[in-house]
C-alpha cells in the first residue's frame, strides 16, 4: 500500500467500469497528483459477453480476462474486498484474501462492484445450479457438459444416460439464449466422436418467465431467435418458471418434470448485495442512486457507474421517455467509465461535472457458430440482421470492445485458428480438483491394512 501523502482515489471493483475508469483517471492525471487504488477479490477483469464462447470452447479462457496489474502498472491493485465504508471519516475497510482486515483512507471514491446472479429461494438451486457471471463458471460449464457425454457413453443404465443428456437453461435473455446456442453447437460437434450418442439423444430445454426471449433485440428478432433455436431441437417454454430442482429433478410451473444433471441459471442479475453496507443512497432494486454526472446523490466525492448504479438515461429522457434508466450492458459501461474518469479528475481540480448521455446503438447476440441476431440503430433507423451476417457483427463489435490490444489480438487469433482446425472437445474436469489424484497416491494406508503389509514384508 502507498505511504504517500497524495490524495487517494479508491476504486471499488476491477470489472469493466473499474478497469476503464482507473485507466482513464491515470491517463488524465498529472504526475504525482493522486494515488489510484483498485480493490477487487480477483486480480483480473472478465469480459462477460464472451463467456458463452468460452463455454463452447471457441475462445481460450485466458484470453477473455485482463490482468489488472498489467493494464494498470502505476496503480495500487489490492486483492480483497471492501466490506464497509465510513463516509464521515472517509475510510474503507479492506478484507484481503489472507490475513486480517484493515482500514484504508481515501479522498475520492468510485463504486464499480458490478452485479451478481439474481436468484430465488428455489429448492435445490444452490446445490444444482451453474451461473454464467465469471470465467470460472464458463470453464466449469464446458467441462461439465463434456463430462456428461462421457458419462452417457460409458453407462448401461438408461436412467443415468437420460439424465446426463438432458440440459436445462433458465433465463432467455442474452446470457441464456447465447449460452444455450453455443453449448448446443458444441455438444452437436462433440457427439460426432461418440459411438452411441447422437444429437437426437440429447435434450436441451430453455425456460423463461417472460413471454419472449432476447428482448434486447426487439420482438421480431426475438421471435426469429426462438424459431431458430427450436429448429435446432431446443425446447423453449415461455411464461413459466422453475418450482424446484432437488437432486436434479427439475419441476417447472407448467407441469413439466425432467431429470437433469445440468442446470444453467441465467435469469438476470442484481446489484452486489454488499452495497447495502456502504451507507449509500440506493434505488428500489438496490442500485446506487446517481445523478446524470454519475455522482452519487448527495455527495461530491463519490461516483458510481455500470451494473451497480442507477444512472438516468439522459438521451432517452430527452426523447420523451420518462423515468428511463441506462440498461446494464457493456455498451453503457464502457462509455460511463470514461465520463466517470473525467469527472473524478474534474472534481479533484474543482471543475464542473459533465453529464453522461448516450443514445442506444443497438444490440448483437451470437447463437452458435455462424448464427446470430443484431439490431443496429442509426439515428431513427433500425437495421435488423440475422444469421451469418449478424454473427459477424456480434464478433466484430465485441472483438473490438475487448480491452487492450493484447487481448483483442489473442481473441481474433483464436477465431482465425478455428477456421482451419476442428473444435476441441476435451473435458478437463479434473482441473476443479487438481490434487485429488496425488492425494489418493500419497495418503496413509488404512490402519487395518498395516499389519497385513508388515507380514507380507517379513
Amino acid at each position: 500500500m502507498s505511504t504517500t501523502e497524495r490524495p487517494r482515489i479508491l476504486v471499488v471493483g476491477g470489472g469493466y467500469v473499474g478497469l476503464y475508469a482507473a485507466k482513464r483517471i491515470m491517463k488524465k492525471m498529472r504526475y504525482g497528483e493522486a494515488t489510484v487504488t483498485v480493490v477487487d477479490p480477483r486480480s483480473y477483469m472478465t469480459y462477460q459477453p464472451f463467456l458463452p464462447e468460452v463455454a463452447a470452447g471457441s475462445i481460450s479462457p485466458r484470453h477473455v480476462v485482463v490482468p489488472l496489474r498489467r493494464v494498470l502498472p502505476k496503480a495500487e491493485v489490492l486483492t480483497g474486498r471492501v466490506t464497509s465504508i465510513d463516509q464521515d471519516r472517509k475510510v474503507a475497510v479492506v478484507t484481503p484474501l489472507v490475513g486480517e482486515a484493515y482500514e484504508l483512507p481515501f479522498d475520492y471514491l468510485v463504486i464499480a462492484l458490478g452485479a451478481v446472479s439474481r436468484t430465488f429461494p428455489i429448492p435445490g438451486l444452490a446445490e444444482q445450479g451453474i451461473g454464467m457471471k465469471g470465467v470460472e463458471e464458463g470453464i466449469g460449464l464446458r467441462n461439465h457438459v463434456l463430462e456428461q457425454l462421457d458419462k452417457a457413453e460409458s453407462t448401461t443404465d438408461e436412467n443415468v444416460r437420460r439424465k446426463a443428456l438432458t440440459f436445462v437453461f433458465v433465463g432467455g435473455g442474452f446470457a441464456g439464449a447465447e449460452t444455450i446456442g453455443e453449448v448446443e453447437d458444441m455438444a452437436r460437434d462433440a457427439a460426432k466422436y461418440y459411438t452411441t450418442i447422437k444429437r437426437e439423444d440429447m435434450r436441451f430445454i430453455l425456460v423463461d418467465a417472460a413471454d419472449k426471449i432476447l428482448p434486447e433485440v426487439g420482438p421480431k428478432l426475438g421471435t426469429w431467435g426462438k424459431e431458430h433455436l427450436e429448429s435446432r431441437g431446443i425446447e423453449i417454454y415461455l411464461n413459466t418458471s422453475m418450482d424446484s430442482c432437488v437432486d436434479g429433478h427439475v419441476v417447472l410451473k407448467n407441469g413439466l418434470e425432467v431429470d437433469s444433471d445440468t442446470l444453467v441459471w441465467t435469469a438476470g442479475v442484481k446489484p452486489n448485495p454488499v452495497l447495502a453496507r456502504y451507507g449509500l443512497p440506493l434505488g428500489p432494486r438496490g442500485h446506487v442512486d446517481t445523478a446524470p454526472t454519475l455522482q452519487v446523490q448527495g455527495t461530491d466525492y463519490i461516483w458510481a457507474a455500470g451494473d451497480n448504479a442507477q444512472v438516468p438515461d439522459v438521451a432517452a429522457r430527452k426523447a420523451g421517455v420518462e423515468n428511463a434508466w441506462c440498461p446494464p450492458n457493456a455498451q453503457h459501461a464502457l462509455r460511463q467509465a470514461k465520463v466517470l474518469g473525467d469527472n473524478v479528475i474534474s472534481g479533484m481540480r474543482g471543475f464542473p461535472q459533465a453529464e453522461y448521455s448516450h443514445s442506444n446503438k443497438g444490440a448483437v447476440a451470437g447463437l452458435g457458430l455462424h448464427k446470430g441476431v443484431a439490431m443496429i440503430v442509426m439515428g431513427k433507423t433500425k437495421i435488423k440482421l440475422k444469421g451469418r451476417l449478424a454473427w459477424y457483427m456480434h464478433r466484430g463489435y465485441h472483438g473490438m470492445a475487448m480491452p487492450t490490444w493484447n487481448r483483442k489480438i489473442r481473441v481474433f487469433a483464436d477465431w482465425t485458428l478455428a477456421m482451419f482446425l476442428k473444435r476441441e472437445v476435451v473435458s478437463l474436469g479434473a482441473l476443479e480438483t487438481p490434487r485429488e489424484e496425488f492425494y489418493e497416491a500419497a495418503k496413509p494406508a488404512p490402519a487395518a491394512a498395516a499389519p497385513a503389509a508388515k507380514a507380507k514384508a517379513s
